[in-house]
This record gives structure tokens, sequence and C-alpha cells, in this order.
């Protein structure tokens, strides 16, 4: 993100820094998947759901996502500072204190439970503050300096949101809700351990144990390759139970196949091309989940809406 100089800053009676400050501390690349998943989750949910509550649910489970951001930098400070792809954060840099961090995650975290709660129903809201514990205690003060498995059951907290949707809709949770949960589960590790073969040296740096750091690059590559496999089958589930049709079937299948297909490349790779291919494995992952969320919209929006299929 860039930065204007000193003679655009915007000052605060309470907090130091920029407005762009405090919204990086939101995390807002992560924020957007969050909020992408979520408005899924809530569109393919049977029912329906009020224009203005439901931009009001999005709203407040983006805010959550926000909120647990901000507690992630605020707790993580430390080995931000050690790291090339986060030491221009807020924090490190010196451009916002861990204090007005602290107070700002734990403002919107309350702020955004209260109101979905009351705009939708509790459970939708119980689910968001389980969310932003989960991220923000279990995975980032306990999980991520302790244990290689850190983003295998840290990744429960990104993938919460399509599930928040889906009970802000309908009050409860079912099956396809859980499988939406466990598409974005056993999609998280093999992204951010891709994400960890080439940036292999900062982890270090930190002291976090990822697992390549732990384990080794090859064990890493054999755990991608399996994570992806079972997020193939798993991306299949939508049309095993009914939710949806071929119209997603077909292109799930695709991208399962080609995701599968670069982890396993990626599995005979050693040095600098083991680092190319991992990038491109990570690269190719977003893509992968956002293609595979919109076929799901689409598919469901043709049954539901048009008639087809």
């Amino acid at each position: 993100m860039a930065y204007a100089d000193d003679t655009n800053q915007t000052s605060s009676v309470h907090m130091g820094g920029r407005v762009e400050d405090y919204l990086e501390l939101l995390k807002p690349r992560v924020m957007q998947l969050v909020v992408f998943t979520a408005f899924v989750g809530m569109l393919v949910a049977p029912g329906g759901i009020n224009p203005v509550i439901g931009f009001i649910a999005i709203l407040c489970i983006a805010i959550g996502g926000g909120a647990s951001g901000a507690l992630n930098m605020w707790y993580e400070a430390d080995i931000d500072a050690k790291m090339s792809r986060t030491l221009n954060r807020p924090i490190p840099s010196g451009r916002v204190t861990r204090e007005d961090t602290l107070l700002l995650g734990l403002t919107l975290a309350g702020f955004s439970v209260a109101t979905l709660g009351l705009a939708t129903n509790w459970l939708a809201a119980g689910l968001l503050a389980f969310t932003i514990f989960f991220y923000a205690v279990v995975y980032t003060m306990w999980l991520k300096r302790s244990t290689p498995q850190n983003i295998v059951i840290g990744g429960a907290a990104g993938a919460f949101p399509p599930m928040i949707g889906w009970a802000a809709v309908t009050g409860t949770i079912s099956l396809d809700a859980v499988i939406l949960f466990m598409i974005i589960f056993l999609w998280t590790p093999p992204h951010f351990w891709a994400l960890a073969l080439y940036k292999k040296g900062d982890y270090e740096a930190a002291g976090i144990p990822m697992l390549p750091n732990v384990a080794g690059e090859r064990a890493t590559q054999n755990q991608i390759v399996i994570y992806t496999v079972l997020l193939t089958i798993a991306g299949f589930g939508p049309v095993l139970t009914g939710l949806v049709g071929w119209f997603y079937g077909v292109p799930a299948t695709a991208l399962g196949v080609v995701f599968s297909a670069l982890a396993i490349r990626l599995r005979f790779a050693e040095g600098v091309e083991m680092k190319r291919r991992a990038r491109v494995l990570f690269t190719y992952s977003l893509l992968y989940l956002f293609v595979l969320f919109v076929a799901l919209l689409a598919d469901v929006g043709l049954i539901r809406w048009f008639g087809v299929f």
C-alpha cells in the first residue's frame, strides 16, 4: 500500500497514525476473501434474507474479520518486524502503537458480534465470535509459535465465513454449510505451505515453526499433495448433496485436477525451481478458491432463480 507524505497525514484525537494505517491493520486483502466467501454462503443458503439485513450481516462479518487481523498484528508485532513481507506493517514501522491496535481490535470485535446478533440471529453471531477468538487466541497466541501444524488447525478460522453467512440466513448449520467450511479448511494448508516454501527464510528468522522449517521441504511438498487431493474431493461435495449440479461440478473437477497437477509437479522440484513452482501454486490457489465459489454461486442461481438444470 502506498502512503502519502506527512503533509497529507490525517490525525485523530485519541489515536496516532493515519486512516490508511488503521485500515491496513484490518488486513483488507484477507478481509476481501472473508467477505466474498461469506457472501456466497449467504446467497446459496436456502430461503432468503432481506437485502438490507444481508448487507448489515456482511458488513459485520467484514468488521469481525478486520478485528481478527488487528488483534493478530497487535500480538505478532515482534515477529512482523523480523520478516521482509511484514516489517512495513503499521506497528513495526512505528506508525501505530500496539495499545491503539489492541483497542481497535477489541472494539470492532464487540461491535461486529453484537450487531450481527441483533440484525440476524445469535447462532451467526456466536460463530463470528468464535471465529475471532479462534484466530486471535487459538491460532495467533498459541498454535502459530508452537507447532508446525499451526496453519492446519488455525485454518479453521478462515473457513468459518461461509458458514456464518449460511447461519445468518437459516439460523442453522447444515451439511452443505459444513462442506463449504471443509473446502476452505482443506484449501488453507497447500495455500500457505506453498508460501512457506518460498518464504522459508522469513519464517526461520522470525522463529515460526512452519512445516518447511521443521519437517523439511520434501515433507511439506508431500503434505501439499495430500491436502490438495483431499480438497479436490471435498470440492465435489456440493454436487453429492444436491446443493448444485454439473454447472458447478465440471469446473470444480477441472480446477481440482489442475491444482493436484501443480502440487504433484511441485513435489518433484528442488532448489530455485521448487521456489518458482511453489509461487505458481500459491498464486493458482487464490484463483482456485475464487472461481470455485463463483461457480457455486452461478449454479445455485441458475437452479433457484432461472429454473435451469
